[in-house]
């Protein structure tokens, strides 16, 4: 078929209608071939998920398919989900979702994580574009709730994504979190019929842009405060202890992570403290559990701290409510007097560079 005055050539030989520029017909494909769009490269982003909305309903749904998940529960299904159905998933959704209630951003009708990283998409969007045109696609999902992983893979093919970069946005590495995201990607690739090129991104815990970015929001929080802290809590997301004694890397990731926040602060050993959060069930989690920690500090004399969440990144529940509320409470019930939430990274300048230069690492070769 000749190409008309109101067709262009793709970058990959198709041939682009000019009312449609994203789509065409091949040279010399039959008159009924079906439309090809012109090839992109997708960076489809992924974070932990949201629920809809704080009601009992909206709360059930997602808290049933967060617990529902092995690689965060893992006890077997005859055990576990008869107490989750029955019991759990009875009354956790309405202190659950007076929890989100909170913290809801009631403005836009979302959660914070939901805001924060549709403005980190927008901004590593902005920078692609900037780099790269029109040819890579930044989008984002969620591993549950809304919007699905699978809706967005299945958007980023119809768009043309012949090769995908998968980024689940946690900084280290756990079966629960990064392990949990990847499955997700996987499960959706197997409904495409014509399946792109992936790649997945690797933990990215001791990347030295993420570290000077969180060196750099230490530095701003301690900038702004009368009296200096006596000491810093890096908190991160606790998991079962058997985990890692199982071979799960995150316990070793994130002590890694504060030894190198400190030599980037220049702060002599023993001036922050890692601790682990969001204990649940009976068995022992990774060791000291934070809102047990920072009392103890309280009654040892250190009155003055401040918190933060190195493993998140964006605030959530489990900072937003979690650490600046239980947390905080525990700390002053103990005899603490002042007590500095630093948040997350979030959509922070230094935070986009450092997330920017991981995916455009994991692009080599992809892009000329």
């Amino acid at each position: 078929m000749p190409e008309s005055d109101s067709q262009h050539k793709g970058r990959d030989g198709s041939v682009s209608a000019g009312d449609n520029p994203g789509q065409g017909r091949l040279a010399h494909a039959p008159a009924d071939h079906p439309p090809v769009r012109r090839a992109k490269i997708g960076v489809l982003l992924a974070n932990l998920g949201t629920p809809d909305n704080y009601d009992y309903w909206s709360m059930r749904r997602y808290l049933n398919e967060f617990l529902s998940d092995r690689r965060v529960i893992d006890y077997p299904a005859w055990k576990w989900q008869p107490l989750l159905q029955l019991v759990i998933l009875t009354k956790r959704p309405f202190t659950s979702g007076a929890n989100y209630k909170l913290i809801w951003n009631h403005d836009k009708g979302e959660s914070p994580l939901m805001t924060i990283t549709k403005d980190q998409t927008a901004r590593i969007a902005e920078r692609m574009a900037a780099q790269h045109g029109d040819r890579v696609m930044v989008d984002f999902c969620m591993r549950y709730g809304n919007p699905s992983t699978a809706s967005k893979v299945r958007a980023m093919v119809a768009a043309g994504c012949e090769k995908i970069l998968f980024f689940p946005l946690y900084p280290h590495y756990a079966g629960a979190t990064s392990a949990t995201a990847n499955d997700a990607f996987f499960r959706a690739l197997g409904a495409e019929k014509r399946q792109p090129a992936v790649r997945t991104v690797p933990e990215y815990f001791d990347h030295p842009l993420y570290i000077d970015a969180l060196a750099q929001s230490v530095e701003r929080a301690y900038a702004g405060l009368d009296r200096r802290p006596d000491v810093l809590v890096a908190s991160y997301h606790g998991m079962p202890k058997r985990y890692l004694m199982e071979g799960d890397p995150y316990h070793c990731q994130c002590a890694k992570t504060s030894r190198l926040l400190r030599e980037r602060l220049g702060w002599a050993a023993g001036s922050i403290d890692t601790t682990f959060q969001s204990v649940f069930g009976r068995e022992e989690w990774l060791r000291p559990y934070t809102v047990q920690h920072v009392a103890e500090l309280a009654r040892q004399g250190r009155k003055h701290i401040a918190v933060m969440a190195p493993a998140f990144s964006a605030d959530c529940i489990e900072t937003l409510e979690e650490i600046n509320g239980e947390i905080r409470e525990a700390f002053e019930h103990a005899g603490g007097e002042s007590f500095t939430y630093i948040p997350c990274l979030n959509d922070d300048e230094a935070h986009i560079t450092a997330l920017t230069a991981v995916i455009g690492e994991n692009l080599a070769g992809w892009l000329g």
